[in-house]
């Protein structure tokens, strides 16, 4: 299994703290937040990890020599999709990937590591309500929220009501080797329909969210299923989320 971690972008939502430094940079309880994401991985066995880097990719690659990188030197254009795929080459195996402003615990990961039947599944958090109450800079309408029935997601959407939502995709998702070929296949059928045109809420199809091109194969009958984890994550979007997670993460 291969980790592939999707770092490219600067974080300005996090300035000052990124001014310098690459965004799973920043520490918490005296670890950087990409600490944190090599200790779960490795903790269930995936030592082969990939990083996507852009803004500061430099620093990355000196402290982190142990990585498989990709370069996304258009990361000012684009956006989380298009940066995932400048690692498809790496997707020719089973693999999980993840954001890398994301804090999220080893069980995390091995609940996705457990689920083996399924080609792609989605990690979700369904205690995420209680980092809302004081969270004014990230609210709760722009989670990246999820509906679930019978064991499969229904919907992947930042619009879905909260009373709605079954809980929070947590940005972890696994692909098994046909799932990462589905994958590739619906992203090159959309690039080729959508270059550089608006697709669903993105402007132009080079700064669509990976939820778009998930909610896409959703809609086009691809089966995903969702990997429940009831806290045991923390999203870092902005200096209060990086307040909370420094005063709750452990």
């Amino acid at each position: 299994m291969r980790a592939i971690i999707i770092g490219a972008g600067r974080g300005s939502r996090l300035m000052p703290t990124t001014a310098d430094t690459p965004k799973c940079f920043a520490e918490v309880q005296g670890k950087r937040i990409l600490d944190w994401t090599v200790d779960a991985f490795q903790q269930n066995g995936i030592d082969d990890i990939a990083f996507i880097g852009g803004y500061r990719i430099e620093s990355v690659q000196e402290n982190y020599s142990q990585f498989t990188f990709r370069h996304n030197d258009n990361w000012e254009n684009n956006n989380i999709l298009a940066s995932l795929f400048y690692a498809e080459d790496l997707m020719d195996e089973p693999f999980i990937c993840c954001y890398s402003d994301i804090l999220f615990t080893p069980e995390l990961v091995s609940g996705m590591m457990d689920n083996t039947d399924d080609d792609i599944a989605l990690s979700v958090d369904t205690d995420w309500l209680k980092r809302y109450t004081h969270r004014t800079q990230h609210p709760s309408d722009d989670a990246e929220k999820v509906t679930v029935a019978n064991g499969v997601v229904t919907r992947v959407h930042r619009g879905i009501a909260e009373g709605d939502a079954h809980g929070e995709y947590t940005g972890v998702a696994r692909f098994s080797i046909d799932g990462a070929q589905q994958l590739r296949e619906h992203y090159h059928r959309r690039r080729e329909e959508f270059a550089g045109q608006p697709f669903r809420e993105a402007k132009v199809f080079e700064k669509a969210y990976f939820i778009h091109l998930l909610q896409d194969q959703i809609e086009a009958g691809q089966r995903m299923v969702h990997v429940d984890s009831p806290g045991g994550y923390i999203e870092i979007d902005t200096q209060e989320d990086f307040e909370y997670a420094r005063n709750n993460w452990s």
